[in-house]
């Protein structure tokens, strides 16, 4: 085999999935669509019978999501689906409006005509979704309007650096979804960013994009705030 067939070999093996991966991108589904929960432990044996596979492949999917922020070790506990502090979500949402502003803009300013139709698309299942009640559709549908916005910005450190944000807000954005008022909010601020991208106009795209995610952060800190204090009345009530 010359040098040219001993790569392309080596390609196709690498190309191949681990159960690794397969299994950690088994378990980020089950966490985005909130099968699991923030804070619910993630008991090894359950999740080796659950996939069929042998508790080390387990164990190494669990310290990818670690390193993704998905997961954390509990001393005396184990590994949990993570949960957001205050101080996080205020620094992950500060983050995300300069990154996402950005990427707004370039989205706008390109005006990739693939692009626009990916975001429209995406703008019209969540729409669908959320008139049905379908909670999963709607974050679905969310995540594909994102993943259009970050992939038309065409910036490939953008992406890396929003993807991994995107993740840790995700366990956020499963109970803001459910609040009618933000529903209806979120929806109209989307769309805006939908069509500033569509006509082209980079300054009000990035201005769509960062009032979006200001008003989410409203709503998350205002959700986590509340959620602490639920959590310390019934520890003072013990």
């Amino acid at each position: 085999m010359d040098k040219r067939g001993e790569l392309q070999f080596t390609l196709r093996i690498e190309d191949v999935p681990t159960v690794r991966s397969m299994v950690a991108q088994k378990l980020r589904e089950a966490i985005m669509s909130g099968r699991l929960k923030p804070g619910q432990r993630l008991v090894e044996r359950e999740l080796c019978e659950m996939m069929g596979v042998s508790r080390p492949s387990v164990r190494e999917a669990l310290r990818v999501l670690e390193a993704d922020g998905l997961v954390n070790t509990v001393p005396h506990r184990g590994p949990v689906v993570s949960t957001i502090s205050l101080e996080e979500a205020k620094q992950l949402y500060a983050a995300r409006a300069v990154l996402e502003g950005f990427a707004g803009r370039e989205c706008a300013r390109l005006r990739d005509p693939d692009v626009v139709r990916r975001i429209g698309e995406a703008l019209a299942r969540l729409k669908a979704a959320f008139a049905e009640g379908n909670l999963t559709a709607a974050l679905e549908a969310k995540t594909d309007f994102y993943a259009a916005l970050i992939g038309g910005c065409q910036n490939a450190f953008i992406e890396r650096m929003l993807r991994p944000l995107h993740d840790r807000i995700t366990l956020l954005r499963i109970t803001s979804m459910s609040h009618p008022k933000r529903i209806n909010k979120s929806l109209r601020e989307v769309t805006a960013i939908w069509r500033a991208i569509q006509n082209g106009d980079p300054d009000l795209a990035e201005q769509c994009c960062v009032d979006h995610v200001k008003a989410a952060a409203v709503a998350a800190l205002s959700m986590i705030e509340q959620s602490s204090a639920q959590k310390e009345k019934a520890v003072a009530e013990e």
